[in-house]
């Protein structure tokens, strides 16, 4: 029987026209069959939304050479649903989300859009991989973190993954000379200390624009903040599975009347 051709499903959440998603799609594009499903426009901080109560629109565009594409009208985690159900009509041998503008560790995970596009992917059993560059800039040199995805790609293609590995990959901003490799992290304790910044529109009604300073507790040297300071790209075995196990044993020796 003829081997089937490995699909690659890629989509991100910065939208179809983003810059990182086609240095992601060049990257992989000799690794298998790539098909692109993607928000049509910007949906950063999504999270793990779904699109409820509104249609959803799926056009298929024209813009990456001999690559099938779509541009979907809902969320990150909508198009990879959509990508599933009724483009692919199967699962594809892996998804990667990307290449996200700005970073995506840490505490970020929980918000990201990137993140929750690939983490879709998992729960559907596929071996998935977001990625997150430390640019915000437009025109961003993507040249490393192509780099890098093509490498995890690689390495998560010719692994025997258990069903639902999910990895968050994040790259520093740093010349290729001085870029030490991919280092495997935990996620580091650290979060956005959040303000809200009050102001008023010209008819002189309050609104407000969220700010905040990113705040690293965490000293450890095995965590994805420390290697992104220190010029790795890191990359962290992530789950869905929010149980808090340690809580969990504690409560069941102090708690036992339950």
């Amino acid at each position: 029987m003829e081997k089937q051709e490995r699909i690659i499903l890629v989509t991100n959440d910065d939208g179809i026209t983003a810059p990182g998603i086609r240095a992601l799609i060049e990257a992989v594009r000799p690794l298998g069959k790539v098909v692109v499903v993607a928000p049509d426009s910007p949906q950063s901080g999504m999270g793990h939304a779904i699109t409820i109560g509104v249609p959803l629109r799926l056009n298929q565009v024209n813009i990456f050479e001999d690559i099938e594409a779509w541009q979907c009208s809902g969320t990150p985690v909508d198009c990879v649903k959509l990508a599933r159900d009724k483009i692919l009509h199967r699962k594809p041998d892996i998804c990667v989300s990307g290449i996200n503008h700005g970073a995506n560790h840490s505490i970020n995970v929980i918000y990201s859009g990137t993140m929750s596009a690939a983490m879709e992917a998992a729960i559907e059993g596929i071996p998935s991989a977001g990625f997150s560059f430390l640019e915000y800039s437009y025109d961003a040199d993507f040249s490393l973190p192509a780099k890098v995805a093509r490498e995890v790609t690689e390495r998560m293609l010719a692994s025997d993954l258990p069903a639902g590995s999910l990895f968050n990959v994040n790259i520093p901003v740093v010349e290729e000379k001085d870029f030490r490799g991919l280092r495997l992290c935990r996620q580091a304790d650290a979060k956005w200390v959040e303000e809200f910044d009050e102001r008023r529109d010209p008819h002189g009604k309050k609104y407000y624009w969220l700010t905040g300073e990113f705040k690293n507790r965490d000293v450890g040297e095995d965590t994805d903040v420390w290697a992104l300071e220190n010029n790795y790209a890191s990359m962290v075995p992530v789950q869905f599975d929010l149980t808090n196990y340690k809580l969990k044993k504690q409560l069941e020796e102090s708690w036992k009347d339950l």
